[in-house]
């Protein structure tokens, strides 16, 4: 049989049929949607991108144009940008997913290393529309005065005594003590001890403790699909290439990937060490206390061994103990607080303020929670049956039955009380979502692929222009629109798709 020519290349499965299967395409969207945010934060500040203070002829990032070049980006210029940033990227995501259904198979290392670029490029420029960021430099600063953040605000030093960093902040927290974890406080000392009285310095070293832990989450969650180059494609599409959250998570510098990063990396120690699972699920919870779903999903894994339940148990309850009985005691209390918000993008918004002008704010609050822990419980039942448990790569051979290896239950059962959880709650912003799409990214592919980026992609515009300052008065009413109206409405979509998904699964499955 005679050989093939040199330039003769196998044929492939994968061909484009469209613009819209194109992984060209959608991954040069993506690649644009990334440039044009930081291009916009790299315009100085504006209606979205944060003001930081003077630089004090500081080298470090994050860098900006200088306000002397004259070049500046009005209200209608930087929230017109981002909004269509986002709608950008969010197609480019869809028709990367719409590619790999349709059989391209890319060189995960390369996407790996795509998203890595990615993470750092938005990493180096001035944070945009949240100034979560500026607070979480506030609590630091307040610890570091040798004030506790957890009974004292912002506000009562700031108007009282002038300091460099303090004056910086903005509303509407400057009034509220902090809800984070030890762990999260401790991260803020860091970095103001690095930054000293700069806000822009210490802003630095809050983006660097958000982009070293979502590159770990990528790393993790990569290596956790060794073996399977389609999975490992997954694993790095969702966490780092994912444009969804470049822009909630990272651009924004918020402290999820810190938290997210103990968790996944205690799902990713349970075929070896439970004891080690418990202590870092244990540190996730000090982090922020929203991570014990993670632990529950852990213990759902494991709900067969109780030696090893024992072990994740006892490895917690160590950190924790160390972290909310002796370090901060009055660190959990003060994270309560976080249970009792009402966000207006989310479905409760309109709903909330109706009730208030008929029954009150108080049990308006209460009927919201009821009926949102209800809906959680009920969303959280139909996905168990919808999601497929997908066996994760390196299941030990003593193991007979694949589909209930530990791991594999625990990465399932966490997308479930997670995704159940962020499209029901009465509170819910885009960068909680890292913690459906971490395990996520390690689940078998459905329909909640798309029902996340859709989500995220929305409640990500819903606060383009989440700052409290003056905008334009005609950009102002699109935003309100934005966010009281289409967000809640595509919110709302989101819960009748996961119904009708579910009602139509079963009348295909019958009796």
């Amino acid at each position: 049989m005679s050989r093939p020519p040199r330039h003769w290349n196998p044929p492939s499965s994968y061909a484009p049929r469209a613009w819209h299967r194109d992984h060209r395409v959608g991954l040069a969207m993506i690649i644009a949607t990334t440039c044009g945010i930081a291009l916009v934060s790299f315009l100085g500040p504006s209606a979205v991108t944060l003001s930081l203070g003077p630089r004090n002829g500081s080298l470090l990032p994050p860098w900006y144009v200088p306000s002397g070049w004259g070049i500046h980006l009005g209200d209608w210029g930087s929230v017109l940008s981002i909004y269509a940033c986002i709608a950008v990227g969010a197609v480019g995501m869809w028709i990367v997913l719409r590619a790999l259904a349709d059989g391209w198979k890319p060189v995960p290392r390369k996407l790996l290393m795509l998203g890595a670029g990615l993470q750092v490029l938005v990493s180096l420029v001035t944070p945009l529309t949240s100034a979560d960021v500026m607070m979480y430099a506030a609590y630091g600063r307040l610890q570091v005065l040798g004030r506790d953040p957890y009974e004292i605000t912002v506000g009562e030093i700031f108007r009282s005594q002038f300091d460099a960093l303090l004056r910086w902040t903005e509303h509407p927290w400057q009034d509220t003590p902090s809800v984070y974890g030890p762990i999260v406080s401790a991260s803020q000392v860091l970095a103001n001890w690095l930054g000293g009285t700069s806000m822009h310095d210490v802003v630095f070293w809050l983006q660097m403790l958000c982009l070293l832990p979502m590159l770990g989450i990528g790393l993790i969650v990569y290596q956790m699909a060794h073996g399977n180059r389609a999975l490992q494609t997954r694993a790095a599409l969702f966490t780092l290439v994912n444009p969804a959250m470049i822009w909630a998570v990272t651009a924004q510098a918020h402290n999820e990937a810190f938290a997210v990063l103990f968790a996944i990396a205690a799902i990713a120690a349970m075929r070896r060490w439970p004891w080690l699972a418990g202590v870092l699920i244990g540190l996730a919870g000090a982090t922020k206390v929203n991570m014990v779903l993670y632990g529950v999903a852990i213990l759902w894994g494991y709900r067969r061994e109780p030696k090893k339940i024992v072990a994740v148990v006892v490895g917690a309850v160590i950190p924790l103990a160390i972290c909310y009985g002796l370090w901060q005691p009055t660190a959990l209390i003060s994270a309560a607080r976080n249970t009792t918000y009402v966000n207006a993008g989310a479905w409760a918004g309109p709903v909330f303020g109706l009730l208030s002008k008929v029954v009150g704010f108080n049990i308006s609050k209460i009927v919201i929670n009821v009926v949102a822990l209800a809906g959680w419980a009920a969303v959280g039942w139909m996905l168990y049956r919808l999601l497929e448990t997908r066996p994760l790569p390196g299941i030990d051979d003593h193991v007979v039955d694949p589909m209930k290896d530990p791991t594999s239950l625990a990465v399932k059962m966490s997308v479930v009380l997670y995704a159940s959880w962020l499209v029901t709650t009465p509170n819910s912003f885009s960068w909680y979502d890292l913690l459906a799409w971490t395990p996520l990214a390690l689940a078998a592919a459905s329909k909640l692929d798309g029902l996340m980026l859709w989500r995220t992609s929305w409640l990500s515009a819903a606060f383009v222009m989440a700052r409290a300052i003056p905008y334009n008065s005609t950009l102002n009413v699109i935003g309100t629109r934005v966010r009281d109206t289409f967000c809640v409405a595509a919110q709302v979509l989101v819960l009748v798709v996961i119904v009708w998904w579910y009602v139509k699964n079963r009348r295909v499955a019958g009796p």
